[in-house]
C-alpha cells in the first residue's frame, strides 16, 4: 500500500471522528449501520452537560459570593461605628473643663460623625449615661454639670444594617417600628472623667 492511501484513510478516520453523528466510510470501506449511527447519535450529546451543572450551580455561588460582600460591608460598618463611639468617648471626657462646650452630647455626636465619615449621620443614634445620668439623642443642652472628674460616661450608639442577600432579608424576623431594616449595629464605651 502507498502512503498517499495510508494518509488518506488515516484523515477518513479522523473526519469521522470528528463528526461521530454522520454516517461516512470506515476504514474498510463499508458505510455505518443504522445502529451504530444511532448509537454515535446518542453519545454526541455529552457537550451540554456542563452548562447544565454550570446553571444549577451558579445562582448558589453567586449568593455565597454576595453573602460575603454584604456580611463584609455589614463587618466594616460595624468597626467604623466602634471606633467612632471610641473617638467620641474621648472626646467628651476631655471637654469637662472647656467653657465653650454648652452641648456635650451635640459636640461628641460631632464628633463620632467626623470620625465616621463612611456612615449615613442620619441614621446614628446616641444614648448618654453622664455621671450615672441618661441621656437619649444627639442632645443634651446646659449639661455640662454632668461632667465630674473621676465619674464615668458611657456613650452609646446604635446604625442601622441591611442584612439583604439577592432580595432575602435575613434579619426580617426582628423588624420592628423602632427596627424598621431588622438589623442594628451598636457599639458602646465608657471612659472616666479627668
Amino acid at each position: 500500500m502507498n502512503t498517499q492511501g495510508i494518509l488518506r484513510r488515516q484523515a477518513n478516520l479522523l473526519v469521522c471522528d470528528l463528526r461521530r453523528a454522520r454516517v461516512c466510510k470506515s476504514s474498510k470501506g463499508a458505510t455505518r449501520s443504522y445502529d451504530r449511527w444511532k448509537r454515535a447519535l446518542l453519545q454526541a450529546g455529552d457537550e451540554g452537560n456542563t452548562l447544565v451543572e454550570v446553571a444549577l450551580v451558579l445562582p448558589i455561588l453567586l449568593s455565597v459570593v454576595m453573602g460575603i460582600f454584604v456580611v463584609g460591608m455589614i463587618f466594616n460598618n460595624y468597626l467604623m461605628l466602634t471606633q467612632a463611639v471610641g473617638a467620641g468617648g474621648q472626646y467628651l471626657q476631655l471637654i469637662r473643663t472647656d467653657p465653650t462646650a454648652t452641648d456635650p452630647c451635640s459636640n461628641t455626636f460631632a464628633a463620632i460623625t467626623q470620625a465616621a465619615p463612611t456612615l449615613n449621620s442620619s441614621n446614628i443614634s446616641l444614648s448618654f449615661s453622664l455621671n450615672g445620668t441618661p441621656f437619649t439623642g444627639n442632645s443634651c443642652p446646659n449639661d455640662q454639670g454632668y461632667l465630674q472628674a473621676g465619674q464615668p460616661v458611657t456613650v452609646t450608639a446604635t446604625y442601622p444594617c441591611n442584612f439583604v442577600i439577592m432580595g432575602v432579608n435575613f434579619a426580617a424576623a426582628n423588624i420592628t417600628a423602632n427596627n424598621p431594616t431588622g438589623c442594628q449595629l451598636q457599639a458602646s464605651v465608657t471612659e472616666y472623667e479627668y
